[in-house]
């Protein structure tokens, strides 16, 4: 039998109509003391009483859900839509309607919620796209407007802004290659030439092509005791040697001097390799970590921008790892230091 919560109009119309024919019915039985007279009242009153009230809720009460159900959809009802509406949901219970009605709300509760989070997103990324911009575009225009206003004749200035305007420019030409990188990577337009090679020597390489920097502070850049043996792994060797530059530069940045930037490497269940790369620097708070491979987004706008860099660099890394199937991840803690890691297929047989 079904719940008094879930009863559809006709069964709600005909226990309504039930209850009014029964006294009615049992009080003509005991004026006129005939019974085949108390039942033919009993059906007469039962059928009148049904489609009175079935008529009632249908006109007066579904007809009202219906408009509502068109309204939540928004749109102009198609014939499966209209049979819907005339005879599926005229069957469903009010407490089913409700829940439907009541999920959509939670639905539409949770796009406004998601709007509004990708709205606050994209005022912040205009924002700091306009400041990452408008930093070289501005040191460029001063620089060019002394040169015109005279200093292009001095050549003991016109040199040094000319260093600083090709420099500003370069920053710019980065920036610009960054974001086109990151749209085709989420365009997919960006593919993947995948092959096996040697994980520890694409880190070495990279530790190589930025010794400079790491000599520039006294950093030693290791690879972990016990993580020596090759392990191969088959992917974009060169994105992935963009993902090792973006990882290690910004542990050589933000490490301490005399400090360590540390690789690892191991074996996930056959299929996956785990690369870590760590440092023991400064760390990041913990607030930060959940945005940390958000576009532009910076624990330290001055401290950051001042060590240079578009602030696109981790977020190419995530669309790099995520294009291979694969996961990157962060964990940091203050003044001990960061580490980054993200898994890659094994050697494909």
């Amino acid at each position: 039998m079904p719940s008094s919560k879930n009863l559809s109009p006709q069964q709600l119309s005909a226990l309504t109509a039930v209850g009014l024919s029964i006294p009615i019915a049992a009080g003509i039985f005991v004026f006129a003391q005939v019974w085949w007279i108390a039942l033919i009242s009993f059906g007469v009153i039962f059928l009148g009483s049904y489609g009175l009230i079935l008529y009632t809720f249908q006109t007066f009460i579904y007809r009202k859900i219906k408009l509502i159900y068109k309204f939540i959809y928004q749109t102009k009802a198609s014939k499966k839509e209209e049979f819907y509406y005339k005879s599926i949901l005229p069957q469903k219970g009010i407490e089913e309607v409700r829940e439907e009605v009541e999920k959509w709300a939670e639905q539409r509760k949770e796009e406004i919620e998601l709007l509004q989070q990708n709205e606050a997103y994209r005022k912040e990324f205009l924002q700091n796209l306009s400041h990452e911009l408008k930093t070289p575009i501005f040191a460029i225009q001063g620089y060019v407007d002394t040169l015109l206003n005279g200093a292009l004749e001095n050549t003991e200035v016109n040199k040094k802004f000319l260093q600083s305007t090709s420099r500003n420019v370069d920053r710019l030409v980065n920036l610009v290659d960054d974001l086109d990188s990151i749209s085709k990577l989420e365009s997919g337009e960006q593919l993947l030439l995948k092959d096996s090679f040697v994980i520890q020597d694409l880190v070495k390489e990279v530790y190589d092509s930025l010794s400079i920097k790491a000599d520039e502070k006294e950093i030693k850049c290791i690879i972990k005791k016990g993580c020596e043996l090759p392990l191969t792994v088959y992917a974009d060797k060169e994105k992935i040697r963009q993902v090792f530059i973006n990882l290690v530069d910004n542990a050589i940045k933000y490490g301490k001097q005399n400090g360590t930037v540390e690789a690892s490497f191991y074996k996930v269940d056959g299929a996956k390799v785990l690369i870590e790369i760590s440092d023991d620097g400064a760390g990041i708070a913990e607030e930060h970590l959940p945005r940390i491979f958000e576009r532009f987004y910076r624990t330290d706008l001055a401290r950051s921008r001042k060590v240079g860099g578009s602030g696109l660099g981790l977020s190419i890394c995530k669309h790099i790892i995520e294009a291979h199937g694969q996961a990157i991840h962060v964990r940091s803690k203050i003044d001990v230091g960061t580490t980054f890691g993200f898994t890659l297929q094994s050697r494909k047989d």
